[in-house]
C-alpha cells in the first residue's frame, strides 16, 4: 500500500483536491490527521469521497478518548456509507500532549485503543453492544448496515505493537528509520504468533516525510511533526537514536503551552535524521527503499514538503524510484 496523511490545517476543499491529486498520481489510501486545532478531519473525509473513486480513506489516527468510541465507530460508518465502501480506521492512544489541553488522561491506553478496536467491530456487524470497561456503553447500537471496515492501529511502543499484531488488520508503526522500523516489525511479530483473527496484519510505516527540490527547505518544513513526535517518543526510542530526553520533554511542554514556534525551534538534527524522511527526491527515494525492507507498506505523513501539491507528485516518484 502506498499511503499519503493529509493535514486539515488548510481548508478541507484544499484537501480534498490534494487527495484527488494523491489518487491521480497512483496512492493506494489518503488519511486525515486528527487534532482538535486542525479543521475537523470527518468534514475533510467526506470532502475526500467526493473527489476520489477509489483511495482508501479514514483518520489517521483517530483516538478512543477526544470522541466517544461508539460516536467514533458510527463516523467511520458513515464515511464507508459516502466513500461507497472504501473506509479504514486508524486508532491510537492519540498525542498526549494535545489531550492534555483537553482536560483528557490518556490512562491506559493499550486497554481502550483494544476495547475501542472491538465494540466497534461488534456494531459494524450489526450487534447491540453492552460494554464496561475503560469506557462505558450500554445496549449501543447502529441504526443501519455496515460493511466491513479494516482497522489500522497506530503504535510505538512494544505493547501496542503485539496488541496490533494479535488482534488488528494492519499496524501504522509511527517511525521513520530504518532501525526502529525492524525493531517494530519483531514486536508485530511476536503479536502475530499469538494471532486471534483470520488474515495477515499489513505493517505500514506511518513515517513523516518532506520532500523538495530543496533539501534544506524539506528539512526546515520537517521541524513542526518532528517536535510533536519526539515530545511523544517513549525513552527508549529516545536512547536509540542517542537523543536528550530533557529536551524532548521541553518541546513538548511547550507544545502544552501553546508555543509551538519555540517548540520547533529546539528541534535537533539528530531529532530530524531519526523521526523524518526528508531531504531532494533522490534523498527521500534512498530512504523509503531503507525503510521498505522491514515494512510492508508506508504512508507518507505530515508535513509532505514546504509546497504540498508539489509533494505529492515528487513523492508519487519517490515511491516509484525506492520500489517500495
Amino acid at each position: 500500500m502506498w499511503g499519503i496523511e493529509l493535514t486539515p490545517e488548510i481548508p478541507v476543499s484544499a484537501v480534498a483536491d490534494l487527495a484527488a491529486d494523491a489518487e491521480d498520481a497512483g496512492f493506494d489510501a489518503v488519511f486525515a490527521s486528527c487534532h482538535y486545532n486542525n479543521r475537523e478531519p470527518f468534514v475533510a473525509l467526506d470532502r475526500i469521497a467526493a473527489a476520489t473513486e477509489t483511495v482508501r480513506l479514514g483518520p489517521g489516527v483517530a483516538n478512543p478518548y477526544d470522541t466517544h468510541p461508539v460516536k467514533l465507530a458510527s463516523q467511520v460508518a458513515t464515511v464507508d456509507e459516502v466513500s461507497d465502501g472504501r473506509a479504514v480506521l486508524g486508532l491510537g492512544a492519540g498525542d498526549a500532549s494535545t489531550l492534555q489541553n483537553l482536560g483528557v488522561e490518556r490512562d491506559r491506553p493499550l486497554r481502550r485503543v483494544l476495547e475501542a478496536m472491538k465494540v466497534s467491530q461488534d456494531l459494524w456487524a450489526g450487534e447491540r453492544v453492552d460494554h464496561d470497561g475503560t469506557f462505558v456503553a450500554r445496549d449501543a447500537g447502529l441504526n443501519y448496515e455496515v460493511g466491513e471496515i479494516p482497522v489500522y492501529v497506530g503504535a510505538q511502543g512494544p505493547h501496542m505493537l503485539r496488541m496490533a499484531g494479535k488482534h488488528a488488520d494492519g499496524v501504522l508503526v509511527n517511525a521513520s528509520h530504518e532501525r526502529d522500523l525492524s525493531w517494530s516489525a519483531d514486536r508485530v511479530a511476536e503479536g502475530v504468533e499469538d494471532r486471534v483473527v483470520s488474515g495477515d496484519v499489513d505493517v505500514a510505516a506511518f513515517a513523516s516525510v518532506s520532500i523538495a527540490e530543496d533539501a534544506d527547505a524539506a528539512l526546515e518544513a520537517a521541524r513542526p511533526p518532528v517536535a510533536f513526535i519526539a515530545a511523544g517518543a517513549a525513552p527508549p526510542v529516545l536512547e536509540r537514536h542517542g537523543i536528550d530526553a530533557e529536551r524532548a520533554s521541553d518541546i513538548g511542554e511547550a507544545i502544552e503551552a501553546g508555543e509551538f514556534s519555540a517548540a520547533f525551534e529546539r528541534v535537533t538534527e539528530r531529532m530530524l535524521a531519526a523521526f523524518c524522511i526528508a531531504g531532494d527526491p533522490d534523498d527521500v527515494a534512498e530512504q523509503l527503499a531503507a525503510v521498505g525492507e522491514h515494512v510492508d507498506s508506508v504512508v507518507a505523513a505530515s508535513p509532505l514538503g514546504p509546497n504540498q501539491e508539489q509533494a505529492v507528485s515528487l513523492l508519487a516518484d519517490a515511491f516509484d524510484a525506492a520500489g517500495v
